[in-house]
């Protein structure tokens, strides 16, 4: 499975340009689900169990990252660019992206050139530029146009001893863990969604969840780890190694009472790793999938990530494996 996380981040699918890592989902699930494609894209999926469910249990993980959209070109062949998702614009310039096989640099004034009370100041997007190494507008209008995509250049890989380190691990980490529970033998019946367009508005999961009507949505995610040089105590929100993180509340939800005590209980009774998340921060698919239809009792189980939202985020491996233990375990403990 973790090979698979690899796998899937290193596929481009910036929100809205999702296709390519559906397919390649689709062809790792093929034959050991139904499946089918709504119209939005979301991947839809229902995995026969030993036993048939007694409660409808739907587990969803994103399959967009953030990037970056082509607004316009101008005379001299340089890209405008958009944010697509929540990105920090401090860690852009001088980033690579690519689309396809065309790299293009974020560019901007060097250091050299910015004045000194400037220099405490980081570059907005919008004084930023793409440069693919056009000479002119009619040069790279061969190549680009309004509209298209980027992702960041990188490829995700093993990082120290324990972790990874790359792109897109939020949420291809929840992702590979759903396309290894497919594969796998349940214990129950279950249904799994892979969404679209979570970084932009959570605009997949909502209509995802009204399809499914699901009694209980399990959300597998990644998170922020704040666990870093200079924070302490509840501003580390989670840590990493210390297991997946169970959210009793975050910008986009307040999580159902009972269904985050029988997370944790269940995490205790079948000695898997947890911590629960320190901070009222972020949001995730919950958002929408619990106000879908007539309301879905709902619960988070994230991956702690740093650096979240960068072209480098690091997760902990034993941390993807207890998101994946938990995960199961939720889904016989929900009947």
């Amino acid at each position: 499975m973790l090979e698979l996380i690899k796998e899937l981040c290193n596929i481009d699918g910036v929100s809205g340009g999702e296709a390519p890592v559906r397919e390649r989902i689709i062809s790792l699930i093929d034959g050991f689900c139904e499946w089918s494609v709504d119209p939005l894209g979301n991947l839809l999926c229902f995995k026969k169990g030993r036993k048939p469910a007694n409660k409808k249990v739907m587990f969803a993980a994103h399959m967009d990252e953030v990037g970056f959209i082509v607004t316009g070109i101008d005379g001299e062949g340089f890209l405008k660019l958009g944010a697509v998702g929540g990105i920090l614009e401090s860690a852009l310039h001088g980033r690579v992206l690519r689309k396809g096989d065309l790299k293009c640099v974020i560019g901007g004034k060097t250091w050299h050139l910015v004045r000194n009370d400037d220099k405490k100041e980081y570059a907005k997007l919008d004084d930023l530029y793409g440069d693919i190494g056009a000479k002119s507008k009619e040069e790279a209008e061969k190549h680009v146009s309004p509209g298209d995509l980027f992702a960041f250049d990188v490829e995700t890989a093993d990082f120290g001893a324990n972790s990874l380190c790359g792109k897109a691990l939020d949420d291809r980490a929840g992702c590979a863990i759903m396309v290894d529970m497919i594969r796998s033998e349940l214990e129950y019946d279950a249904h799994f969604a892979f969404t679209v367009c979570e970084e932009v508005g959570l605009r997949g999961a909502g209509p995802a969840a009204f399809s499914v009507r699901p009694d209980v949505a399990v959300v597998l995610e990644s998170t922020t780890a704040a666990d870093i040089c200079g924070s302490e105590g509840g501003k580390r929100v989670t840590v990493q190694g210390d297991g997946v993180a169970v959210s009793f509340a975050d910008r986009a939800t307040l999580y159902d009472r009972e269904l985050f005590a029988l997370v944790c209980e269940t995490a205790e009774k079948n000695g898997i790793k947890f911590q629960v998340k320190s901070a009222i921060a972020g949001g995730n698919d919950s958002g929408s999938i619990h106000r879908a239809a007539a309301g879905v009792k709902t619960t988070a189980l994230s991956i702690p990530a740093r650096y979240i939202h960068t072209s480098q985020s690091t997760v902990n491996k034993a941390d993807v494996l207890a998101s994946r233990a938990l995960a199961e375990a939720v889904l016989s403990a929900a009947q």
